[in-house]
């Protein structure tokens, strides 16, 4: 695989832009004690240059998510004892027509109306998803025959953690997960044509034929939501004039980069995710030159 250094710049924005212009980001997640991770990919959307940012959570937390930001706005589902039932499918559908990107999985669970949603969402031809969290765990129960592979349509880029990753892997090989971070990802973007950010100290992306090693980052983001900001950071950049790949790469740089601003000013014991979104601003200020 071709190794990648350069961070991806983006396009100077237009003066005569608009917020339909710079990226419109449907994120899909939350279930009943989980309100805050869909919000906190938001949040982080919007800093990172999405004009238009939309949260979809099951109904019965909708009240919850919309008071946390008041620049999103919400989208209520029908859901099942405080997870998304299996008539999101319909409901959700005639959203996805107002939105270039969607993200899946912060804080959504792992219920059989979740699996229905996301299985409905892969195999829908051209679609921009990214899939994180629990979005990643109920892929690895489906990828037997029939399943989300043989599905799969869309353009995804997957972020797992290491337990993701385990699990994920001996849903597709039957051979043991190679313990090399770089051959693992990239023999799993290889069979799966998906774009795969394996989250770690050196966090990697590849696509099967580029891989970048992150450089940016620190100990003090291993902290509750720090994925849940990363996957709100790709899904804006991928509404602004980038590839998937490079969506990836440059949103892990600047997540680390936050994250390092943040972790000068509170120190890394003491770093919690909206510290990074905060940040995202100064990260921003560093790596785009116009």
């Amino acid at each position: 695989m071709k190794k990648i250094t350069d961070i991806p710049a983006l396009t100077k924005r237009p003066v005569d832009g608009h917020k339909g212009t710079f990226g419109k980001v449907l994120i899909v997640g939350g279930s009943v004690g989980f309100s805050g991770a869909p919000a906190l990919a938001g949040k982080a959307a919007l800093r990172s240059g999405s004009g238009l940012v939309r949260i979809a959570v099951p109904q019965s937390i909708q009240p919850v998510v919309s008071t946390l930001d008041p620049c999103y706005t919400t989208i209520g589902l029908s859901d099942d004892k405080g997870q998304l039932s299996s008539n999101a499918v319909t409901e959700l559908s005639q959203h996805l027509p107002d939105n270039d990107v969607v993200a899946f999985g912060p804080g959504i669970g792992t219920g059989a109306g979740v699996k229905d949603v996301l299985l409905s969402l892969i195999a829908i031809e051209g679609l921009k998803l990214v899939i994180d969290a629990d979005g990643l765990n109920v892929l690895s129960t489906c990828g037997g025959p029939g399943g989300w592979l043989a599905k799969k349509k869309a353009d995804v880029v997957l972020t797992p953690h290491p337990g993701e990753m385990v699990r994920l892997w001996s849903s597709i090989f039957r051979d043991p997960m190679p313990q090399d971070r770089r051959e693992c990802a990239g023999r799993f973007s290889e069979t799966t044509g998906a774009i795969v950010v394996f989250k770690g100290a050196g966090t990697v992306v590849t696509d099967g034929g580029q891989i970048y090693i992150n450089t940016s980052g620190n100990p003090g983001m291993a902290t509750a939501g720090s994925g849940d900001v990363l996957t709100g950071v790709i899904a804006a950049l991928a509404g602004q004039d980038l590839s998937l790949f490079d969506a990836a790469v440059l949103g892990v740089f600047v997540h680390g980069l936050a994250g390092n601003i943040a972790a000068a000013v509170h120190g890394q014991i003491s770093l919690i995710a909206t510290d990074i979104i905060e940040n995202l601003n100064g990260a921003f200020g560093q790596v785009v030159e116009w």
